[in-house]
């Protein structure tokens, strides 16, 4: 029991860490140098890939486990061109992640999307598998286009525009995003049980 509150806290710590990681960035590149920042990023893709879970027997996809090593990959290649520009691919590297695994799961069903509702609802209605599906395509196109715009900020080079979008403004985002799926799906429920 112990060791899974331990293993709990450590996850969260590395989840607050990566949110907060475009702040991270911004208020060390001017202090630390850009290779040691590296090193630190380098260092949290390895925690991450190491408590990340490992495919169960249903054969959950192995894309989150692909993305990270593949992102510690693209990590260590960037810092041959410039170890300050490699600190601003990892937002990338996280939505392409992200996207990797809805689009993984889209190929290969149930989706990302079914898994987390059967979860709640083992015995979820054959009619809702349409609409979880159409969630999960939602979420695909919402992380390539937060990978493409933060493409766009970490070449732009100005680290307060990078930092604005990697650090708050893609967060508002996909709360909203999240939020606007609750509401309709309670709408949807609602509707179904007044019908």
């Amino acid at each position: 029991m112990r060791s899974w509150r331990n293993g709990h806290k450590f996850r969260v710590a590395l989840l607050v860490l990566g949110v907060g990681y475009p702040f991270v960035v911004y208020f060390a590149l001017g202090h630390v140098p850009p290779a040691a920042l590296v090193l630190g990023l380098l260092a949290l893709l390895a925690l991450r890939l190491a408590f990340a879970r490992a495919p169960d027997r249903r054969g959950a996809p192995m894309a989150p486990l692909l993305g990270l090593a593949g992102g510690a990959l693209l990590v260590l290649l960037a810092v041959a061109a410039s170890p300050a520009a490699a600190l601003k691919f990892y937002p990338v590297l996280v939505s392409l992640g992200f996207a990797a695994v809805f689009g993984y799961s889209l190929l290969r069903p149930p989706t990302i999307i079914e898994r987390i509702a059967r979860l709640r609802d083992p015995a979820l209605p054959a009619s809702a598998i349409p609409y979880l599906r159409n969630v999960a395509v939602v979420w695909l196109i919402f992380f390539v286009a937060n990978a493409a715009i933060s493409i766009a900020t970490a070449v732009d080079g100005d680290l307060a525009l990078w930092t604005l979008y990697n650090g708050f403004i893609s967060y508002v985002i996909m709360g909203a995003l999240f939020a606007g799926e609750v509401v309709i799906r309670y709408y949807r429920r609602h509707g179904r049980t007044e019908a």
